[in-house]
């Protein structure tokens, strides 16, 4: 069933498997449902964590510091964080103050208001034409997702009509690098990989690769590491100035992905990987399996980097652009 790449006598030679056609596609339900249905269902531990406690602010009866304290709590314990809570707190009296509101029951309109205005800076939708190849770096923690959003990604913009082409850029973990040769063997995608060397050599191979023979859009993967992994943080710098000069101004987009069951504290990871690489976009995945979905109003209040891309479920169609609008409805029943 699968073609794979044959051994050479070095084996730390890079290796390029490029497959025919598409021979299989990941798992979608046969039965779509809209994005909207999809995105709500996958925040529903989110948004029980949050609006559940708020109905019983929204009934309060009239608006005074008590209710502010209330959803001061509710609002921490959501994992919005200290400085977005506070955030949210001012612009919230500010808008109620402005308003002349007095009843509780109109916090809940004006707190999904001040809200999507924390998140709409985040609403930044990746452009993949500035650059051919356009080259997209990915990195993150362990476990994050890494991989398996690049599979999604390399689908997604296959249906867009680009050319993909897959960096195997994790050495150090095996499965990695099978789990990208699969997602290359079902898809008809090139991936170029090793068995054993330097993340750096594996991505400027592909790079110049992708320059060979004209291919739209490279997805390069790297290891995870944690970023108290400082030296693991100083060579992810060294990836980064490697691609730059297989091509000049690349990479074209440097993501970090996220787990969203980190809560708040994925924000000292957005700070410290952005210190390191500059980042230019977020993914964060993983919101069908957590009630922490307000991290996200924590890294819009403390580090505000375009989040492109939200995850809510395994399907290769739970994978979008970020909305703000459409996130902060999805929060609220």
């Amino acid at each position: 069933m699968f073609s794979f790449f044959k051994s050479k006598s070095d084996k730390n030679k890079i290796a390029e498997a490029s497959v025919p056609a598409v021979v299989e596609t990941p798992e979608i339900p046969a039965e779509k449902t809209g994005w909207a249905a999809r995105l709500k269902a996958g925040l529903t531990r989110t948004r029980e964590n949050l609006s559940g406690k708020l109905g019983n602010v929204f009934k309060r009866g009239k608006i005074d510091d008590e209710l502010y304290d209330e959803l001061e709590t509710i609002l921490l314990t959501a994992d919005v964080g200290v400085v977005g809570t506070e955030k949210l707190l001012q612009d919230l009296r500010a808008l109620v103050k402005k308003e002349k509101l007095t009843e509780a029951v109109d916090i809940k309109p004006a707190l999904q208001s001040v809200l999507l205005d924390l998140l709409q800076p985040l609403e930044a939708p990746l452009d993949v034409s500035t650059a051919k190849p356009f080259v997209i770096m990915l990195a993150g923690v362990n476990g994050a997702g890494k991989t398996t959003t690049i599979g999604k990604l390399a689908k997604l913009y296959q249906s867009q009509g680009k050319t993909v082409l897959l960096a195997a850029g994790d050495t150090f973990r095996a499965a990695a690098r099978e789990q990208l040769q699969v997602w290359g063997e079902r898809n008809g995608i090139t991936v170029v990989m090793q068995e054993k060397g330097d993340s750096a050599a594996v991505i400027f191979d592909a790079v110049q690769s992708a320059k060979a023979k004209g291919i739209d859009i490279v997805l390069a993967d790297t290891a995870g590491r944690l970023p108290t992994q400082l030296h693991l943080m100083e060579e992810i710098k060294k990836v980064k100035r490697v691609i730059d000069k297989a091509l000049p101004g690349a990479p074209h987009e440097t993501l970090l992905v996220l787990d969203a069951n980190t809560g708040q504290n994925a924000v000292q990871q957005v700070k410290v990987f952005d210190d390191a690489l500059k980042l230019s976009g977020l993914v964060i995945t993983k919101l069908d399996g957590t009630a922490k979905g307000g991290a996200i109003a924590a890294i819009a209040a403390a580090r505000p980097i375009p989040v492109r891309y939200i995850g809510v479920g395994e399907s290769i169609e739970d994978l979008r652009t970020f909305n703000a609008k459409d996130f902060v409805e999805a929060l609220f029943e």
